[in-house]
């Protein structure tokens, strides 16, 4: 549980008995690589924390193409939100990258917290703000930026995962081909650097 008070702790301390009502809370899980941990057609019963490893949030659309969302590694929450809340099935997948380390927390665990640690839900408040500041600039870049630019944004959000994400993965997050991907690695690596 230490990672997860390191990351809290970022924002706001905790008592030793914040602490241990937290930690009574969250279930701790190991994920193989390419194991699901929400499938399209099921309800998001979990809000997920990363302490090891690397997933991806994708959609599959009609044609069977995979549009990755979101990624999520060390230090960072994942979960369809939409889902979680309303308690409706999923559209989404949540797979691991990589062999991994989770906290999970239900949901009515999860509204307990808030209830119990109001630090708890002020944290929560900041992380979805975050991350739909995040979903707010994919969308504008989505709709005003070229392939580079939005591969040039990807490095700047993502430095930790440039290396560690399969091309494909990369790929299907700007929405573009891998074969598209190449070449624009190949041109920014012959741009001089200024």
């Amino acid at each position: 549980m230490q990672a997860i008070f390191n990351y809290f702790q970022k924002y706001l301390p905790f008592s030793l008995e914040e602490k241990e009502l937290i930690a009574s809370k969250f279930t701790l899980r190991n994920i193989k690589r390419k194991q699901m941990i929400l499938q399209e057609g099921f309800v998001c019963k979990h809000y997920f924390f990363v302490m090891e490893g690397c997933f991806k949030m994708y959609a599959i659309d009609e044609k069977g193409n995979q549009h990755n969302l979101q990624f999520a590694a060390e230090n960072d929450w994942i979960a369809d939100i939409g889902s979680f809340h309303s308690e409706k099935p999923s559209k989404l997948f949540i797979e691991a990258i990589e062999p991994s380390v989770i906290l999970q927390i239900e949901q009515q665990d999860l509204y307990f917290l808030y209830l119990n640690i109001t630090k708890l839900n002020i944290i929560f408040k900041v992380i979805t703000e975050h991350k739909f500041i995040e979903l707010q600039n994919r969308v504008l870049q989505n709709i005003s930026s070229t392939a580079q630019q939005r591969y040039l944004i990807f490095l700047e959000q993502y430095p930790h995962l440039a290396q560690r994400l399969p091309n494909t993965q990369i790929a299907s997050y700007l929405g573009i081909t891998p074969e598209f991907l190449s070449k624009i690695r190949k041109d920014l690596s012959m741009k001089p650097i200024s």
